[in-house]
């Protein structure tokens, strides 16, 4: 039976593991990397002014492709509505609505809230998650795992606070950049979290003493985390059954 043209698109736009759908899928990929160049050469400001008129036809000229591709998506689902509100259609939307948010702000005093709707160009670069085969095991983890990651977080804030007060008694007297509670739980914070910035150190030795425990703590710290959302990982990694085809995966195609 002869396909018709709405069933050949969305063979082409949702079957991964069809030659069709694979040559789709890597162009794609390709006008998603050269449009987050031309939004990092575009905040180049020599470049901007030399080649500013290019920059722009050239993003325009992504804009629709990607426009076409949005609303071809709507065309050939069974439920648009559902793929539009669903985390791909919302990403889709965001990788073009900027441009054309663009075009309603006119005027001079708009300039830098132009300037900063073109930056939200970069959110097209989460349409990458389209095209990355593990990216469902990872959100999938992340979801079944927010419990514990939220009582560990939790946890973490009620550390950091005792840390913080313990710090501002220990160096609040010392003049050495610990002035306030809330100052101190940002010395904890980076501290815990190994960033060390610097900007505030300990000098008595009982808060150096502190500083170097809580430097100790960061490390073991940090791997629960990792380990919690390893475990789901490995669990929805196993349980699952290899599949290519995005229609299957999806709600809104059913």
């Amino acid at each position: 039976m002869k396909k018709t043209l709405k069933e050949r698109l969305y063979e082409i736009i949702f079957e991964a593991d069809t030659p069709s759908g694979k040559r789709f899928d890597i162009a794609l990929l390709i006008f998603i990397l050269i449009s987050i160049a031309l939004v990092m050469i575009d905040s180049i400001p020599s470049v901007n002014r030399q080649y500013g008129t290019e920059l722009r036809i050239a993003e325009w000229c992504i804009t629709l492709i990607f426009s076409l591709e949005y609303l071809l998506r709507l065309w050939v689902v069974q439920k648009p509505v559902n793929y539009a509100f669903s985390f791909f259609g919302i990403i889709d939307l965001l990788a073009v609505i900027p441009s054309y948010l663009t075009l309603l702000i006119a005027g001079t005093h708009s300039l830098i809230v132009l300037r900063a709707l073109r930056l939200l160009r970069v959110f097209r670069i989460l349409k990458l998650t389209r095209y990355t085969s593990a990216s469902k095991f990872i959100m999938q983890a992340l979801i079944a795992s927010r419990n514990k990651i939220s009582v560990f977080l939790f946890s973490v804030l009620i550390l950091v606070t005792i840390l913080g007060t313990i710090m501002y008694m220990l160096e609040g007297e010392a003049n050495s950049g610990f002035t306030s509670i809330p100052r101190s739980i940002y010395w904890a914070i980076v501290t815990l979290t190994t960033v060390g910035y610097g900007d505030i150190s300990p000098v008595t030795p009982a808060g150096q003493f502190l500083a170097g425990c809580v430097m100790i703590l960061g490390y073991s710290i940090i791997a629960v985390p990792t380990g919690i959302i390893t475990v789901e990982f490995n669990r929805l990694e196993k349980a699952a059954q290899k599949n290519t085809q995005v229609c299957q995966c999806l709600d809104f195609l059913s």
